[in-house]
């Protein structure tokens, strides 16, 4: 069996990979296993030496490295140079960083203890197509910096990538075994969580997918961590700037063509600026190019797959016929789709109550900003969520209300190295980035002396 890798955009093939048989897929564990042992024990300095000339690497190859990007799953180059020079950051915060985070803790106890932090063995992750470099940082730069070893089962269609940081760990120096990408199926998923060097798995992606990871975590007694989806509240208030408010509205919705789990997706506008915003948001967007990713000139391109484009004009067909009314965009040719804007969602709507994995942006109207966060708040999802409002302080309180992993006050929301990431409810559980997801998949032991 193999996969294939198709440029989206030409609909061409341009790779095929073989799938893992059994024997090369324990000889892969064997090695993650012999590695574990040596990299547990090497020095921080010595990580990070390795890391820091990684960050380098991803730099030095930026331009190979997003046209492979780009062919592969469609975004235009700007967005995956970008996304390579974000990679390399975090190689570089956790390189510089892992060291001080993970320093042993004096207790506040009545006796004398501390807490030490040690690495566990390898983690295994299962990441998605959309960004296919920095979703593979995120997790292992912190992983490796800590001395866990890692295994990566990427997406299908992305395989190219997942060779090409394997390639770009041991160019860095990183020993065999260090990090591994595994072309495997999903039946091989059980066999990879169920062998004794892992110990632990982190998924970003599908509800559905995570609800399966987590039940094989559960069965084997393995740590999990879950990034799954999003359907982001994107709120503007009375006192908003709106200017502000839809110039980052249009970048948050329709930037990677609308695939990120933390995209707004649900504009929930308050009455009394509705139509001014709606205004400002719609000419924003028609600005948007579309075309060939390879041609600079554009802003956006395909969606990944032709099965996500056919999953998307289901969703927006439905939203309509269920009231919706269309703004701007709703036709799709093949994997391309309008950048599109539809109003008066209301909660009963697909188009509120599901992941719309793809450049369509749901309006929903509040009378205030009770009702606003009441909005927000009604989903399965918690992600992360966006207020709009020249008031800060009454914002920062609002967002306590907010059932969300996290909360950007007029700002993009974005992960970032230096702060933890993750949602809550159906979004999944755990953090990545920062020093809280520096530690998920360690040790955390104390030490008492008596």
């Amino acid at each position: 069996m193999i996969f294939k890798s198709i440029n989206p955009y030409t609909q061409e093939i341009i790779a095929t990979h073989s799938i893992l048989t059994t024997t090369q897929l324990h000889q892969k564990l064997n090695l993650a296993d012999n590695a574990f042992h040596h990299w547990k024990i090497t020095s921080f300095q010595e990580r990070a030496l390795k890391m820091k000339r990684l960050a380098d690497l991803l730099r030095s190859n930026k331009t190979e490295l997003a046209l492979l990007i780009t062919s592969e799953m469609g975004k235009v180059l700007a967005e995956s140079e970008a996304e390579i020079e974000k990679s390399a950051l975090n190689c570089e915060y956790y390189a510089e960083h892992a060291e001080q985070l993970l320093k042993e803790e004096i207790n506040a106890t009545s006796f004398s203890s501390k807490t030490v932090y040690d690495p566990l063995g390898a983690v295994f992750a299962i990441m998605p197509w959309n960004y296919p470099f920095w979703q593979v940082f995120r997790y292992a730069a912190p992983t490796i910096m800590a001395g866990n070893v890692t295994l990566l089962k990427h997406a299908p269609n992305v395989m190219g990538c997942a060779k090409a940081i394997e390639r770009l760990f041991l160019e860095a120096g990183f020993p065999e075994g260090v990090f591994q990408e595994l072309t495997i199926d999903v039946p091989q998923v059980e066999e990879v969580i169920e062998s004794s060097i892992v110990c632990g798995v982190t998924l970003t992606g599908s509800e559905g997918a995570g609800a399966a990871v987590a039940s094989l975590a559960g069965k084997y007694i393995k740590k999990s961590v879950l990034e799954l989806g999003g359907s982001d509240a994107f709120i503007v208030l009375d006192d908003a700037n709106i200017e502000a408010a839809a110039t980052v509205a249009a970048q948050s919705r329709m930037g990677n063509a609308g695939q990120a789990c933390i995209c707004a997706k649900r504009f929930i506008i308050t009455d009394a600026i509705a139509t001014d915003f709606i205004s400002l948001f719609v000419e924003k967007v028609k600005k948007i190019q579309q075309g060939n990713p390879l041609d600079t000139k554009n802003q956006m391109g395909p969606l990944a797959r032709i099965d996500l484009a056919e999953k998307l004009e289901v969703q927006l067909k439905t939203s309509l016929d269920q009231g919706a009314q269309l703004l701007l965009g709703g036709e799709r040719e093949q994997f391309n789709f309008q950048p599109t804007i539809i109003d008066h969602v209301q909660e009963n709507n697909i188009a509120f109550r599901e992941e719309t994995f793809g450049p369509v942006a749901a309006i929903v109207r509040a009378k205030n900003e009770d009702e606003a966060i009441a909005l927000a708040n009604q989903h399965r999802y918690g992600l992360a969520a966006a207020i709009w409002s020249e008031d800060v302080e009454k914002a920062q309180q609002l967002a306590k209300k907010i059932e969300a992993g996290s909360v950007f006050i007029n700002s993009l929301v974005r992960s970032d190295s230096q702060i933890a990431f993750g949602g809550i409810k159906k979004s999944g559980y755990g953090r990545e980035l920062g020093a809280i997801g520096l530690k998920e998949f360690l040790n955390v032991k104390s030490i008492v002396i008596g």
